[in-house]
């Protein structure tokens, strides 16, 4: 699949954060997800060891499943380095570079990317799922698993159950319940779908447990990449 070439790989963190307010002008938000996508992607990785510092060995994963099966289309997996030191609302720029190299390597171009990280529910409202949804130009949600940014009342115990994730007294995303009595997930927007459509999507790659299956599969995947 295609893969746009929109900067160059920062060095510092202010080269990273020009690059996340340049980039975020591009973003579309606000508009309705694709009402049926076929095939949905999820993303994620994982480190060797600790995972800490510049060069850590990582595996980033990509599944695209069937959207209404939730079988398997396509899978793909680059083993590589982080390429960015960790600073808290940088994260992204360790993981992208081998992240799209998995992409570049799929065949399939998904409806659909699920990510294990954060949209706007960020710092600088551009987290992972904003990065890469404006660098492959596809609908893009992120799905994480604690709150980055943001307070928020818990919803109701019943799946389906959400309440606002609000920021600045803006509302950055919605804190879902994905199974009845367990601990909720945060969705937010990275691009080209809106909370509406994010929720309604996650929601149904969620059929069983409190994780996409879409993160579920690609965590997976990238651990045994890394033999693990």
């Amino acid at each position: 699949m295609e893969v746009r070439d929109l900067h160059p790989w920062p060095s510092t963190p202010e080269e990273a954060e020009a690059i996340q307010d340049r980039l975020r002008a591009m973003l579309e938000l606000g508009v309705p997800g694709p009402a049926n996508p076929r095939t949905v992607a999820g993303l994620d990785v994982s480190y060797a060891g600790d995972g800490g510092g510049t060069g850590a060995r990582l595996a980033a994963a990509v599944v695209v499943l069937d959207a209404a099966t939730l079988g398997v289309v396509e899978e793909s997996v680059a083993v590589g380095t982080a390429a960015f030191p960790y600073i808290p609302g940088l994260f992204a720029f360790r993981e992208l570079p081998t992240l799209l190299d998995a992409l570049r390597a799929l065949e399939t171009t998904p409806d659909l990317l699920v990510c294990d990280g954060f949209g706007i529910a960020h710092p600088r409202r551009f987290g992972l799922a904003c990065h890469l949804g404006v660098l492959t130009g596809l609908p893009t949600i992120g799905v994480g698993k604690t709150a980055f940014v943001g307070a928020y009342d818990p919803p109701g115990r019943r799946r389906g159950d959400a309440s606002p994730l609000v920021d600045g007294g803006e509302e950055v995303g919605r804190v879902l319940r994905t199974r009845d009595d367990v601990k909720p997930v945060f969705v937010s927007v990275g691009h080209r779908t809106d909370l509406d459509s994010a929720c309604r999507d996650v929601l149904a790659v969620t059929p069983e447990y409190r994780l996409p299956e879409t993160t579920r599969r690609a965590d997976r995947l990238s651990r045994d990449a890394l033999g693990g």
